[in-house]
């Protein structure tokens, strides 16, 4: 590996910084809570706390991908799925009839796309959602013979899956792409994007409490300027942890520039799912729990995580010759 760093000394690299950037965030949020006057700013700083206890989950995924191997990652990511699809449900209006998309949801689909990503069937994982589980849903709501909605209601289960399940479970799927290049590892490169996204993420939240400026239009908790600055500071963050990854500086600089990029995007779309269902703020984005708040905090790596994996396969495994 570049630098001199051994696989084993890059991993301790990373939690070592993840820990201290957790420690430091806590207690800076900590002491500006002590003294915040006005209800914005509070608010404000409570997102970037519930930012910063992510961190303690990015630490678990770190523990687990070292010292538990890929199948205990695995069913981590699933349940994970399986809380955030729950979430997601519950913000979105269903019907009794719906049952057994649902229950096909829940109980078929999400063991199904992590068995698939552990047995590595990327021709399977890539599909079975996006294209079976999209035919297949919309015939058994049919067969409920409830149209109240039709539409509306098979598009809410297919897209709760498609952003819940299949592309969040890209993350995990990036561990298992077998890269040698610079002595790189699966592994490795799915800590190097969890780590862009959550430096990205946290860095745009505590800018935008620290610093005055226009809001978001799609989200009153991000300013212009915060969030510019937190795209910034994931693009510098990849750039320097370049050296854990096949990626050659510049290479890392672009696929950096895309995951931040996305992972805005991907706030985006789900800050507009909240407010289409009239939700001002999902339910506890404060709160430490897992089950809650988890559509805020993970909105970002839904939208960056399948983006960054067929980058990386197309550019880095399909055509690394090319590259």
């Amino acid at each position: 590996m570049r630098l001199g760093f051994h696989i084993q000394e890059a991993y301790a690299f990373l939690f070592v910084g993840l820990t201290l950037i957790a420690a430091l965030g806590t207690f800076y949020v900590s002491w500006a809570l002590s003294r915040v006057v006005t209800p914005e700013r509070r608010q404000r700083l409570k997102v970037v706390s519930s930012r910063l206890r992510m961190a303690w989950w990015l630490i678990a995924v770190f523990t687990i991908a070292f010292l538990l191997g890929q199948p205990a990652l695995l069913l981590f990511f699933a349940f994970i799925s399986f809380f955030l699809l729950r979430e997601f449900i519950a913000i979105t209006p269903t019907k009794p009839t719906d049952h057994y998309a649902l229950v096909v949801a829940f109980y078929l689909a999400i063991p199904l796309q992590y068995v698939a990503i552990g047995f590595d069937r990327p021709e399977i994982f890539t599909l079975f959602i996006p294209v079976y589980l999209f035919l297949a849903l919309p015939v058994i709501m049919a067969f409920s013979h409830d149209t109240d909605r039709y539409l509306e209601r098979v598009a809410k289960v297919q897209w709760g899956l498609m952003l819940c399940v299949f592309c969040l479970s890209h993350a995990p799927a990036i561990a298992t792409l077998e890269l040698t290049r610079y002595g790189s590892s699966g592994p490795l490169l799915m800590l190097y994007f969890l780590l862009v996204i959550f430096v990205s993420d946290l860095c745009g939240a505590l800018a935008s409490s620290m610093l005055k400026g226009k809001e978001l239009r799609f989200n009153m908790n991000r300013t212009v300027v915060g969030t510019t600055i937190g795209c910034l500071c994931g693009f510098i963050a990849g750039a320097l942890m370049y050296w854990i990854t096949p990626f050659r500086f510049w290479q890392a600089l672009l696929m950096s520039l895309a995951v931040v990029i996305a992972g805005v995007l991907g706030d985006l779309v789900f800050n507009c799912v909240r407010r289409s269902m009239g939700v001002e703020r999902l339910a506890g984005e404060e709160e430490t729990y897992m089950t809650r708040g988890l559509l805020a905090r993970l909105a970002p790596v839904t939208f960056a995580a399948p983006v960054f994996y067929h980058l990386t396969t197309n550019f880095f495994i399909t055509f690394k010759d090319v590259f």
